[in-house]
């Protein structure tokens, strides 16, 4: 789909043609893919480190809390740092501190602590919030205005790509070889075993460290057009006198990402948990880890036929069909036994597909020379996802079945911003690129 985009798109004199374009996007989507892919690695590791340190589900979710603070106290950070460098060398940084966390998780693996492990992920995610911060408003500004949801929405397809393969490559290279992952819940695991197991992911995490150096080198060696010298003396010299909470689509876009981020990864890193229950799936994590690749691939579908259906139809009203779908089958999910229940929760993956490149993209519209200072801002909403300890909380209170209500309240919000909040206010000129 991205040769369809023409000439016109960068609105520029040396944009290029349509083939270089088509180069640009596709070289984007690799870093979707890249960040998308590392993301769910933490599907499949939680379920391994809640076996490996003998945690809770509320102490299990708190490792997923602690990568999304690292969005919430990076994100403007990363913001303030493209305005110095540019989106370019943004990105190499990006991926170089990401290639150093991944370096981490093999440390720390061997040293069998909870504490590096932590600080490894912490690592990992604030660069991937760099990589957010300055390729998704990069994605949405590099063409025309009018088609900036589904351009989004489809380089954020080939994210979905990469959570499509990602449980694979989790519950091979982890889940598989490890005595938690291939016995039924509950199982006594020895001391030594426990170290085995704690060891089975330095394998993964050097390979991806591997892949990331790779992709930063690539990126080093690319041309990627930055904003038009005269369009950044203007930016410099008009955001003194605007304001961003003029914006009510991007007012109420942040709170949309922060919900939203709450009901897609609380499904995320309780799914394994949840589909081997004896009352839904009762199956081991390994073989649940098959079923979790079923619910990032419906993701990626969505967003590919969202893309597709956003250039003929409104986005706020494909978001809003979208979110709807998304609240019935969570209420199936939180209500049903069997596999009805499972079916029911893999299938929020479709009604979730489009939430997140969709929301961002109508709360940055018209924001004209503000626009990365709302996407820091977006990007800082992606910490919502710490709020996961909450829903693992209710898990351990009143059930992890129980605990999808709250995934059901987050829907209804999003629904929400997509008929109303989403409406944009004080429209500004877009960027311009050189």
């Amino acid at each position: 789909m991205a040769g369809n985009f023409g000439k016109a798109d960068l609105a520029t004199p040396n944009a290029g043609a349509s083939p270089a374009y088509g180069r640009l996007l596709a070289l984007l989507a690799s870093l979707f893919f890249a960040w998308g892919f590392i993301s769910v690695i933490n599907n499949t590791l939680l379920p391994h480190l809640r076996s490996v340190f003998d945690l809770s589900y509320t102490q299990t979710t708190l490792i997923e809390s602690v990568w999304f603070i690292a969005y919430g106290i990076a994100s403007m950070p990363s913001a303030f740092l493209i305005e110095r460098v540019g989106y370019k060398k943004a990105i190499i940084i990006g991926l170089s501190v990401m290639a150093l966390g991944s370096l981490g998780m093999v440390l720390a693996s061997g040293m069998l602590s909870y504490a590096a492990t932590l600080i490894a992920l912490f690592a990992i995610a604030c660069g991937i919030a760099l990589l957010q911060v300055a390729a998704n408003p990069y994605v949405a500004v590099i063409g025309p205005p009018e088609t900036s949801e589904s351009r989004l929405t489809l380089v954020q397809a080939f994210n979905s790509m990469g959570t499509f393969f990602a449980p694979y490559f989790g519950g091979y290279l982890i889940l598989s070889r490890t005595v938690s992952g291939t016995t039924m819940e509950g199982t006594a695991v020895s001391a030594t075993q426990h170290l085995a197991d704690a060891q089975a992911t330095q394998l993964p995490y050097a390979l991806v460290a591997v892949a990331l150096a790779a992709l930063a080198f690539v990126i080093a060696r690319a041309k990627l057009p930055d904003l038009a010298q005269d369009s950044k003396r203007a930016i410099a010299a008009e955001r003194k006198h605007l304001s961003l909470w003029k914006h009510r689509n991007l007012v109420f876009g942040v709170p949309a990402i922060f919900i939203y981020l709450i009901a897609e990864i609380g499904v995320a890193n309780l799914f394994i948990n949840f589909v081997s229950l004896p009352s839904v799936g009762n199956m081991t994590h390994a073989s649940a880890a098959n079923y979790l690749v079923l619910l990032w691939g419906g993701m990626m579908v969505g967003r590919f036929a969202g893309a597709f259906i956003m250039r003929k139809a409104p986005a706020d009203k494909v978001l809003a069909c979208f979110a709807i779908f998304a609240a019935l089958v969570m209420i199936g999910a939180a209500t049903l036994h069997g596999p009805l229940a499972m079916w029911a929760l893999i299938l929020v993956g479709l009604g979730h597909s489009i939430m997140f490149p969709t929301i961002f993209a109508l709360g940055i519209k018209g924001l004209g020379p503000l626009t990365e200072e709302g996407s820091g801002l977006l990007i800082t909403a992606i910490a919502g996802g710490a709020l996961v300890v909450v829903q693992g909380w209710l898990a351990d209170t009143v059930g992890l079945q129980n605990s999808f209500w709250l995934t059901v309240s987050c829907e209804l919000y999003v629904i929400w911003y997509a008929l109303w909040g989403s409406k944009p206010t004080a429209v500004l000129p877009p960027e311009s690129l050189e």
